[in-house]
């Protein structure tokens, strides 16, 4: 037969014609189903080409990257996620979008907001660790540093009295000339002070922490080795039964309170969506960053399936298999192969995990690459109990690594140039989205860190990057937290950071839960964090 066509047909003759389904590829490889076309950026594709810029720039030479320092020693990375902290204590969960719960969360950690995520101010949020003062870096406290407090150690004393500054002294406040002074402001003739009153009365921190927050957080069972370890108020139960037994007071909760139907009614509101791994009421960020760095690169990487273990009276065992590799050092072991099974530490008050999660709250595999993880770096022989605070802090970059297997290259920003970071970013990414996993830490003290957005010696999954302006002479750094939680607005401000990426800005926002998800300029990149990795 001939065609109509004048154009040769270019398939050989005796192959089938196939076509790709470009949709349904793109959700084999991320294990997530592709956002409608109508969410995504408007943008034309002129509008995502980059200015190559002045020749005489201090990048590399075009094709190579900046040369790789050399590892660092130690890694005492770590921040406790203080919205699972105080979920965990009180037993309910908190509204992370209210402007109000940052006085719950200061009220309950008994330190003021702006103080809780600088390790100068020996916040609760460092407990087990302490700053270096010279070098400006985060140390591991020894057990017998850590003191337990109990009930009357917390208590204050009767202030109702007080008339004079003399009658401070009288109550306890030492050295009252050398007391220091907060604040102080003039108003209406009358001078207002606040002043430091530690004296006076106990508060938890990094040194003093209550039973409970030890219990939570540290490693240290101050004599009570021999006891097995279970989060105060939780129980080791299956996750997959805990989560079916939340979702009717999940929905009651947070469902909607009108009849099911419309654009935005319970399917739209409830279809699974994203399964980004968050940090729980631990210090562990370093870990939680490395895991879904590497899930965000190449989500192939992760292992989902598990597999079934005969019990008695035919009651079967879900267990999940994982292959970790050997990169020396702390917070490691021989390459290996480990198997944990559903069993973790559940709130008995809100029947959710009380570690690692996923954002959306329905999906088990966080939850299990954490305890898997920690299991093979301590070398537990228990697939059940594992002591999941034995991952108090570490090394996000070489987590990357014993997590996908390859090397782990740091680059610390006090020796690159803002351009050589840029283009680091630049060289581990396709379409402005990391295809080699990388994460970074902030610096362990500054005067930047006043909020939960940007939080002292904290890892950050790096995502990717964007240029704006004209000349696309703006370039950004795209990080997520892994609390999940982006601070609301008019709580504080960060220059250069911006706390709301959309994917008319960065289109690849349209592929994960961008709560926690930042961009930051590339200088003030440079001033905020201490060091950038990737694992390649």
């Amino acid at each position: 037969m001939v065609s109509s066509s004048s154009r040769p047909d270019p398939t050989p003759r005796g192959f089938p014609s196939t076509n790709i389904d470009a949709r349904a590829l793109f959700e084999a490889l991320t294990g997530q189903k592709m956002p409608d076309t109508g969410s995504m950026s408007s943008r034309t594709m002129s509008e995502d080409y980059e200015d190559l810029g002045d020749s005489d720039d201090d990048r590399p030479l075009l094709g190579q990257e900046p040369s790789p320092d050399e590892p660092p020693k130690d890694v005492n990375v770590g921040c406790i996620n203080p919205y699972a902290l105080v979920e965990a204590m009180i037993g309910h969960r908190l509204d992370r979008r209210s402007l109000h719960t940052a006085s719950i969360i200061s009220d309950f950690l008994q330190t003021d907001y702006e103080e809780l995520f600088d390790m100068k101010h020996n916040s609760v949020l460092y407990a087990g660790l302490k700053l270096n003062e010279e070098n400006r870096e985060a140390e591991q406290l020894q057990e017998k540093e850590i003191q337990i407090l109990e009930e009357r150690d917390l208590v204050t004393p009767d202030l109702s009295r007080v008339k004079t500054l003399k009658d401070l002294e009288k109550i306890g406040l030492k050295e009252f000339g050398d007391t220091r002074i907060k604040m102080a402001r003039m108003q209406n003739g009358k001078l207002r002070l606040i002043l430091d009153g530690r004296s006076l009365g106990k508060t938890v921190g990094n040194h003093n922490v209550t039973e409970t927050i030890n219990e939570l957080v540290l490693p240290f069972r101050h004599g009570k080795e021999d006891r097995e370890w279970a989060p105060p108020n939780s129980s080791w139960r299956d996750i997959n039964d805990a989560m079916f037994r939340s979702m009717p007071r999940r929905f009651m909760m947070d469902g909607p309170q009108f009849p099911f139907g419309g654009h935005h009614g319970f399917r739209d509101q409830y279809q699974h969506r994203f399964d980004d791994p968050t940090q729980g009421a631990s210090s562990n960020s370093w870990l939680i960053a490395a895991i879904f760095s590497v899930f965000w690169a190449n989500p192939a990487m992760i292992t989902r399936s598990t597999r079934m273990i005969p019990g008695p009276m035919d009651r079967s065992r879900r267990t999940l298999r994982v292959k970790f590799h050997d990169k020396g050092g702390r917070n490691n072991a021989g390459t290996d192969t480990v198997e944990v099974d559903y069993q973790i530490p559940i709130n008995n008050s809100t029947d959710m995990p009380i570690y690692a999660r996923s954002s959306d709250g329905y999906e088990t595999w966080p939850a299990l690459y954490e305890k898997a993880f920690i299991k093979w770096m301590t070398s537990a022989r228990d697939r059940t109990h594992v002591d999941l605070t034995r991952a108090h802090n570490g090394d996000p970059v070489k987590a990357m690594a014993q997590i996908n297997g390859r090397e782990p290259r740091y680059y610390f920003t006090d020796r690159h140039s803002g351009a050589e970071l840029a283009g680091l970013v630049r060289a581990c990414s396709v379409n402005k989205r990391t295809v080699s996993p990388m994460a970074a830490w902030t610096r362990a003290t500054g005067d930047m860190f006043r909020g939960c957005n940007l939080v002292a010696n904290h890892a950050y999954s790096v995502l990717g990057w964007v240029s704006e302006g004209q000349d696309g002479d703006s370039q950004y750094v795209i990080v997520r937290n892994p609390w999940g939680v982006t601070e609301p607005r008019g709580l504080t401000s960060y220059p250069g950071l911006l706390d709301r990426v959309e994917p008319e800005f960065w289109p690849p926002a349209a592929l994960l839960d961008r709560d926690g998800v930042f961009s930051v300029e590339i200088q003030a990149f440079k001033k905020y964090f201490a060091c950038i990795g990737v694992a390649k």
